[in-house]
């Protein structure tokens, strides 16, 4: 609740350059709806896209995962959790879609935060929808195996008035209308992770709670680019602003500027892929193999055929791997490796005989 103080906010010193970042925010959220109207069968293939890659991202950060052949018949067809991690995965992904579907009557209160939390872990025997009951703190391993505490947040008697007074001002700012809506929202997610309120699944909840707010603002980007994963493909990154911001919050003396400046930068990655993809989609809508060549060529010079699927929402993967076995045919690309999670490297053709004629000239 710290970062939603309005003494604070005021003392913040706004960049000049937010403004214009936040203009360009509110620029792609237009044209949203222009590309919601014009493809909606590309939006679809999106949306289911954009739930898995959020729900694998999201507890990958965390350090949960499950063997990739389980993961389909996981998210796509309700399998039967096997694991603890297995039901965590089905967890979150049941809440995501629940906030998707359902965010414009969810409520920012103490009783919503807490029914994420007991729903994302309802099918695991952790104690979830109650705040924690010892107090916690925020660790880091070091290089040479040593742990050092990084963050000590609210002590478990003080998080009930806490995140009540959390819920409290972020609603009483939010329909004043007097600071930009945006800003709040990150702001909130900041003070519920330096309040840490739960025993295990902080990270996840205010992940969801991104989600939520996002669609508040009219944000609606979160349904079909993955914010988890861009997240997850810079985790150093997250971590580091996340530690720099949370300096001196006990005592309001912190800087909330990196915060807002990486999460705009994450929501204008997110709305700048959402713009690609769908104008891909649309100019390739007849020819999936195009769709797939394209998408290769703005990939790094290795890749995973993951990396391609993710960028080819509704092509199979039978069908992308059929393309990468004819580009290695045709002695454009290189495969490292074999199986499911074997790379692939770019062939670079050499210019040397071409400069050779032109040089013969």
């Amino acid at each position: 609740m710290k970062s939603l103080d309005r003494d604070f906010l005021e003392r913040q010193a706004i960049p000049v350059e937010f403004a214009g970042t936040l203009r360009l925010v509110g620029e792609f959220r237009g044209k949203q709806e222009l590309f919601k109207k014009q493809t909606p069968q590309v939006l679809n293939m999106l949306k289911q896209t954009a739930v898995i890659q959020s729900t694998e991202s999201s507890n990958r950060i965390e350090g949960i995962t499950v063997e990739e052949k389980r993961l389909r018949p996981l998210l796509e067809k309700g399998a039967t959790p096997r694991t603890r991690s297995e039901a965590e995965i089905i967890g979150y992904k049941n809440v995501l879609a629940w906030i998707h579907t359902m965010h414009d009557r969810i409520e920012i209160t103490p009783e919503t935060i807490l029914k994420l939390h007991r729903d994302m872990l309802s099918k695991t025997d952790i104690p979830a929808g109650i705040w924690k009951r010892r107090d916690n703190t925020i660790e880091e391993r070091l290089t040479d195996g040593r742990w050092i505490t990084r963050y000590i947040p609210v002590s478990a008697t003080e998080t009930p008035f806490y995140m009540k007074e959390l819920c409290s001002r972020f609603t009483r700012l939010w329909e004043e209308g007097r600071i930009d809506r945006l800003l709040l929202s990150y702001a909130f997610v900041l003070d519920f992770l330096c309040i840490h309120p739960f025993a295990d699944g902080n990270g996840r909840v205010s992940r969801l709670l991104t989600v939520l707010l996002l669609h508040h603002g009219g944000y609606d980007v979160v349904r079909y680019i993955s914010l988890e994963r861009l997240i997850e493909e810079n985790k150093a990154g997250y971590y580091d602003v996340l530690n720099r911001v949370s300096v001196k919050w006990h005592e309001a003396g912190h800087s909330i500027i990196p915060w807002w400046e990486y999460n705009l930068g994450l929501l204008i990655a997110a709305y700048k892929e959402f713009e690609n993809r769908v104008n891909t989609a649309r100019s390739n809508r007849g020819s999936k193999t195009a769709w797939v060549q394209e998408a290769i060529d703005h990939l790094p010079e290795e890749f995973e055929i993951r990396e391609v699927v993710q960028a080819c929402p509704g092509v199979s993967r039978p069908m992308i791997r059929t393309v990468l076995e004819k580009l290695r045919d045709q002695s454009k690309l290189e495969a490292l490796g074999t199986g499911r999670g074997a790379r692939w490297r770019k062939v670079i053709v050499s210019n040397k005989r071409d400069n050779k004629r032109d040089n013969n000239k």
